[in-house]
This record gives C-alpha cells, structure tokens and sequence, in this order.
C-alpha cells in the first residue's frame, strides 16, 4: 500500500520527520517496505510557456519552438513529441540542468541525466521540454492524456517558477506491508487511524455531505435487485447527471500517481481515488446501457460469455456473481466492469457502484479468470459493508466539487443483513499476564479509544467494541495484540520463555518427523483416524482367512460392534477414508498416515498388547499408479538413511491387483541384523479393483503398509562426508536385449556386483519394446559412470570394466547388446 504523506496529512496532522514517522508505526504494529523521497532529483527545471512552434527544416516528427522560460530572453528548443502546441506551459530542462530520466528510451542512470545544449539536426536547441517520463514518473501512472508526449502543465502554473515548487512535486511515498487480517489498512483512511492512533492526532474524514443538485431522484433512474444475497452483502446505487467528461484537476492527479495509479478522466479518477480514500472500490456505469433501467445481482450462467473493460471475451461458471442489467450482464462483480457499459466522453447520467460482496466468491473468480485487479485485491480480503454509502457519497461530493456533474437526490441501498456492532470482553488481568506488563484498565481503554473503539470498564473486564471495519477484531486475544502495540514493542519486557518439558525429542519421534516431512514435501497430506475399528475391516480388504491380522485384541466396553477390536492394520481406514474424498468429488488426494497396531502378546494372549508403530500411504487419481508409490517409498526410506531396498514380486494378496504388488523388503547390514541383514518392511501395490469398489473408489487407486517400527530400527540417521573427486568421471552407454520376464532391479544389481568399486552410478533411462525387438523380449539402456578415486579413469581401464560387465549379464541372464 503506497502512502503519500502529503495526502495522508488531509486525514491527520503528522507533522514528524520521516524516520520518526516510520520508526514509530513499525513499533505500532505497521510494517514498512520503503519510504522513498520524491522531488529531490531536479535542477533548473523551469515552468515554460511555449510562445511559437514551427516545423523543422530536416526532420518531419521535430519541431522548433520558441519557450518563455523566465529567461532573459525566450529559448530555441527542438522539440520531438506529437502533442506540442503554441500556448501551452510545459516543463522546461534549461541548459545544465539534472532531470531523473531515463531519457529517449535509455536505462535509468545513477544520479540523473544532465541536459546540455546541442543541435538536433543541424537546428541549436538550449534545452529540453520533457515528459513525465523523464521526469522520473515510472510508465504505469502517467496520465493518459500524455503517455506519448510532452507533459501539459496546469493553465495557472507561473512561468519560470522551479517545477518542484509549481508541480508540489516535493513528496515521501512510504511503502506499507498490509498482512492479510487487515484489510481495513488498505486505504488512506486506514493508514490515518492508525497514525492518530499512534502519535495522538485527531482524524479528520472526508466531506461526504452532497448538494443534491439533480432535478431527479435516483431511483427514477434505476431500481436494485439482489438475487444471491450470500455472495452480495450489500449494493448501494447513486445517479450523477448533467456529466462533463475531462481531464481531473492535477491535485487529484498527482495523488493518484503518487499512489501507483495512473490519472484518465475526471469520472474514473475519483472513483479510484475514493478506493484508495476509503478502501472500498467503485464502479461507474453510462446508465444509456443499462436496459429497463435496472440492476440485477445473481449468479452467472454455466458457460456465459462476457466481454470485460480490457476487450477480453472471458467464459463465466455459475458460481460467478455477476451484475446485469434487464438483459446482459454489464460487470464481474467485485472485479471488472463491461465493455458495454463503459464510461465515454459523451456520456452524460452515470450509476454509481458502491457493493460489498463475499471474500471468498471474488478470490475463486479472480483466480479462475486470471483476472487481479485493484478491486478484487480488496474484496478477497474483506471488506466492511458499512463503508458503502460513505464511499458513495464521497464519489458524488468529489463530483460536485469538480463541476463535472449533479448528483440525484437520494439513493438505492439494498442491504438485506445489515452489520451491526459486536462486543468482546476483555480481561486487564489476562491482557498483562499475556504482555508481562503491568497496565490499568484505563491505560487500555485508552488505547482501544484511540483505535475508535468503544470501551467501557464493567467490574473486572473491559466490554470493548469495534467499529465493524475492524473484522480482525473477534477474540480476546486479538485485542490483547492491540494493547501490545499501541502499548510499544520496543517496551515490552525482555524475558526467557518458560519450559517445563525435562524431556528431549528421541530418536523414534525424530523419525516419525523425518518421514512427516518426507511425505508432505512429495505432497501428501497427514491423516489420523481411530484406532478402534471393525472386526468386518479385513473382510473388506480381501486378507485370507488365516491371515494373523485378523487376531484381534478385542475391547471389554466396545462403543458398538463398528468399534469393538484394536486395529492391526491401518489400511483399512487409508481405503475408507479415500473413499470418502472420492464421493465428495475430491479429483486427485495422496494421503499418509502414521500410528500404532496392536497385537497380542505371543507370550501373553491374555495381556497387554503389542505396540508397533505402522506406516500407510494412499493415492488416487492425479494419473497415479504403482510406480508413483514405489517412487515415494524408495525416496522416504533414502531420506531415512535405508538407500538399499528390494521390491519383490508378491502375486497372493487379497488387496491388492495381482502382478502390481510387491513386497519391500531392506538390505540391511548383515553383521548388525539377522537373516542376513534382510527385513521384509511392508508390502504395496495398485488395490484390486474389488477392493476399492468396496470402498466406493471408481478411480486407480495405490496403497502400502509399512511396519515403521521396523524401518525406525534399521534407520541410519548419521550423515556421512566424502571428499569431493580429484579425477574426472567417464560413462558408458548400453542398451540389452534381455528376457521380457526379467525385472531391471536384477540387473542393476549385477551390474553393481560385477563392476566393483570402480562403479559410482548406474541408471535406466529406457525401455523400449516394438518392431526392432523380438517377441518376448525387451530393450534396457543403462548408463553407467566410472570413476577411479586415485587416478585419471583412461578408455582402455572403462572399457575393461564394461566388457566385464557385460559377460557377466550374458552369463546370468542370456542378455546381449542391442545392435538396433
């Protein structure tokens, strides 16, 4: 939010210096991006008055001016823009002037541009009549009168005075970063009540008192109806006649360019500037368009074309608000108004807009139109409905003063669930144990008085009441915040924060975190469901009869027979609870979750269980398959430091789909565990289509089980640091003709076990079968990277390698190259 100070001061008296000023509403709660001073970079720029104009001799887009500069004597300067004319005041670089630039399309240059005299094609010019351009205004707000030319001045601008002085140029723009909770900042009002509130200051608001002038009342021009009350709160409609399209005085002008807009008509410039004013934003219509002279606000029909004000046809979904008139629709509501019902320059009669509409239902169409705008950016945010017949009234009070049109007497104002006032109770006592501090119940009042709020002491509490633009204020606990920054950060008690935990994060918890944020950075999302589950759970998923997953540990006080045994699975509510986001039309989900399964105690049957910790990933749509899950598998036991794991073809699981399930299984360190160092880990694969019909799942669906507590066990979570290589790296490419039953992991592995140490990397990066390859058979390209750590790895040292490489694939798997 771009503040000017010069037109903050219209609203409250600040009269600090800028450091101050920025230092103190960042202690008040205020976050500052910049504050940059303006009208500090010109030297010897001069109001001119262009007394003749010629063409030139040589150059048919130049022109030879004479320009009373408050010199001696007029000054001869060649001039290259179209909009130059006899008569008009401009700004004038006199010879060794500064003039920020950039200049003739050039780059912005460190401390300015120095103008000299010269000749322009044979013709002496002594100085420069410049645009807005080169005077430092960046392209998006100058004026639209004047984007392509020389830069006219105000008729009563005197002639010779410094452009600084005649313009006001001298300005500090500071840059405010408005978190999201208030939306009631994102205006000049705003700001204002935050910087009386902040160094004492009384605020004054803008005159919205109309004269009233039109022979007509406004709602002979228009009636309002509101169809869809839950997306348009509030829809206030003014009339303004007898209008004078032109361009707006320069005071208007210059503070919509130091607030980042650009200046086109006198209609559109106070309707934007009571946007920024106010913070609520206004549209302006040409009533001629409006037919039956009414205004309707409903939801869009599935499909409708609209043409918007930036001549771009856009396709419209029924949960789109949109404004019509009898027939058509003329805007987007709370995002861009009609082609076909713009202002022109002849319009005469325009309808004010002055709406509120649901946050969210403008967000979800800005962001599926792809349309931002200054509106939407406000309305996504919140804005309070109360704001609307002020900001409509200040629309036509500008109006008036500026001579461009009536306004009509009265206005429309359809307001279906006015917002009235609420009231929180706030507790001193709870406030200064929060802060550390020591403050009275005045002391607060006074603060909340200064935030214009109302507060009254009623015993032992504050009853503290918001004006309804404060829609940040719901909670005791946000006014506590308030108390804190009217109060000062920097006077807060500095103190350590208390910790009454002995314990320490373990080695199983810091796991679990491992693979928490492993899994959420592949983009699933955690679940957590019942331990309590169906005895009918294992029925549901297809396990054998036999299966030891179905020795249950049964609950003495079952809450019914849906929750009567402790689960010893948690796929069963993986599927259930993908089930459930399949019907709600949930298109794509990836889910995890980790927790405990409960056993009996082999030992003990009729004692406590055992507990072990079980991992279950879950996915459907998003064009998921088995190798999505065996991908986030692999990468969460590498993350987990367990990079060496097997994927062994499992055909006899109820669950899943046979030939798309497999068992993981953990290489692990042979001296360390037993078995070899093997550990079946879990098992995974795409569930049978059975399975997640059951389940109500009409989409491909992937799921795994894994036990955790088993992975925790084998889990390396040392970092080991190797030395950077001193010699270069060599590869080899090759493509094997091999059986199509042969799984590509067997390969990698004899690859690995013949090329020895000297082997650093071997990938797959195709798998071909088609006319070139036998039936039967597959294509497999590898490649593989060589590298030998104490010396520079020659072709004759790679080649050896490779050639052993592949006797040993012919002699395990009859695998030859591919010549073709």
């Amino acid at each position: 939010m771009l503040v000017p100070i010069e037109w903050l001061k219209d609203y409250t008296d600040v009269n600090v210096g800028t450091d101050e000023f920025c230092e103190r509403m960042i202690m008040s709660g205020s976050n500052i991006e910049t504050a940059e001073e303006f009208g500090n970079s010109y030297e010897k720029v001069v109001v001119g008055l262009v007394l003749e104009k010629e063409k030139h001799p040589d150059a048919d887009k130049l022109s030879v001016c004479r320009v009373d500069a408050g010199q001696d004597e007029p000054l001869q300067i060649v001039c290259g823009a179209p909009n130059i004319e006899k008569g008009m005041k401009v700004p004038v670089a006199l010879h060794g002037s500064r003039i920020p630039g950039p200049l003739h399309g050039q780059p912005r240059q460190e401390g300015g541009v120095r103008i000299k005299k010269g000749k322009l094609r044979g013709v002496e010019s002594y100085g420069m009549i410049c645009s807005c351009g080169e005077l430092g205004f960046d392209d998006k707000v100058v004026p639209i009168a004047c984007r392509d030319g020389i830069w006219p001045l105000p008729e009563d601008a005197a002639v010779g005075e410094d452009i600084t002085e005649a313009m006001g140029l001298r300005n500090t723009v500071v840059d405010f970063e408005i978190t999201p909770n208030r939306p009631d900042c994102l205006c000049m009002t705003g700001m204002a009540r935050e910087a009386a509130a902040t160094f004492g200051t009384e605020i004054k608001y803008p005159d919205t008192e109309c004269e009233e002038a039109g022979n007509t009342k406004t709602e002979d021009h228009i009636s309002v109806e509101i169809k869809d009350p839950d997306l348009c709160r509030r829809y206030t409609a003014r009339v303004v006649t007898d209008v004078k399209i032109g361009q707006s005085p320069w005071w208007l002008q210059k503070r919509l360019m130091y607030a980042g807009m650009r200046p086109i008509n006198n209609i559109v410039d106070i309707t934007n500037f009571v946007m920024l004013e106010y913070g609520n934003p206004i549209h302006a219509f040409d009533i001629r368009q409006l037919e039956d002279s009414r205004i309707i606000v409903e939801r869009a029909a599935a499909g409708e074309k609209f043409t918007t004000l930036d001549e771009v046809e856009r396709t419209l979904t029924a949960d789109m608000l949109l404004i019509r008139d009898g027939k058509k629709g003329v805007a987007i509501a709370g995002v861009m108004g009609g082609l076909n019902s713009e202002i022109v320059d002849d319009t005469e009669t325009i309808l004010i807009e002055s709406a509120n509409f649901d946050p969210d239902s403008i967000r979800l169409t800005s962001k599926k139109l792809g349309l931002r705008t200054e509106a939407s950016s406000r309305f996504e945010k919140g804005i309070d409905p109360n704001l609307c017949e002020a900001a409509a009234d200040r629309v036509c009070r500008l109006i008036e003063i500026l001579g461009a049109g009536k306004t009509a007497r009265g206005r429309v104002d359809v307001y279906p669930a006015p917002v009235s006032p609420w009231t929180v109770d706030v507790r001193p006592a709870r406030v200064n144990h929060v802060l550390g501090t020591d403050l009275s119940a005045d002391t607060m009042c006074g603060y909340f008085t200064a935030l214009e709020m109302k507060a009254e002491k009623a015993g032992d509490i504050i009853k503290a009441t918001p004006p309804t633009l404060r829609l940040d204020l719901i909670k005791e606990v946000d006014f506590i915040e308030e108390v804190a920054r009217m109060y000062g950060y920097d006077k807060m008690p500095v103190t350590l924060p208390r910790d009454s935990s002995e314990a320490s994060m373990g080695r199983g918890e810091m796991l679990r975190r491992t693979a928490r944020d492993s899994l959420c950075a592949m983009g699933a999302d955690e679940i957590l469901t019942y331990s309590f589950v169906s005895p009918r759970d294992e029925d549901r998923i297809h396990l054998d009869e036999d299966s030891w997953e179905r020795d249950h540990v049964v609950l003495m006080n079952p809450l019914g027979e849906e929750n009567s045994v402790m689960r010893t699975l948690l796929m069963p509510a993986m599927l259930e609870t993908l089930g459930r986001n399949y019907s709600r039309n949930i298109a794509a989900a990836r889910l995890f979750e980790i927790g405990n399964v409960f056993m009996k105690d082999i030992a003990d049957p009729e004692g406590l269980p055992a507990e072990q910790d079980s991992l279950s990933i879950g996915m459907y749509g998003g064009g998921c398959n088995f190798f999505t899950l065996k991908g986030m598998v692999t990468e969460l036991f590498r993350k987990m430091g367990i990079p060496d794991i097997d994927f062994e073809p499992e055909t006899e699981h109820g669950t899943f789909h046979p030939g798309r399930c497999a068992r993981i299984i953990i290489n692990g360190d042979a001296g360390r565990f037993p078995n070899g160092g093997r550990c079946e880990a879990g098992i995974m694969g795409e569930v049978h289509p059975d399975v997640a019909e059951e389940y109500g799942i009409g989409a491909r669906c992937c799921c795994c089980e894994i036990l955790f507590s088993a992975v925790c066990g084998m889990a390396q979570t040392g970092i080991r640091y190797t030395p950077l290589p001193r010699y270069p790296s060599t590869s080899r490419d090759i493509a094997l003709l091999i059986d199509e039953d042969i799984a590509v992991g067997d390969i990698e592995k004899a690859i690995k076990e013949a090329a020895g140490t000297m082997l650093e990397k071997v990938a797959l990066f195709d798998i071909y079968r088609g006319e070139q390859v036998d039936k039967g058979k597959k294509s497999a390209a590898f490649t593989l990277t060589y590298r030998d750590n104490e010396k520079t790895l020659t072709d004759k040292d790679a080649d050896k390698v490779n050639g052993r490489v592949l006797d040993a694939l012919k002699e395990k798997f009859d695998a030859v190259l591919r010549e073709v």
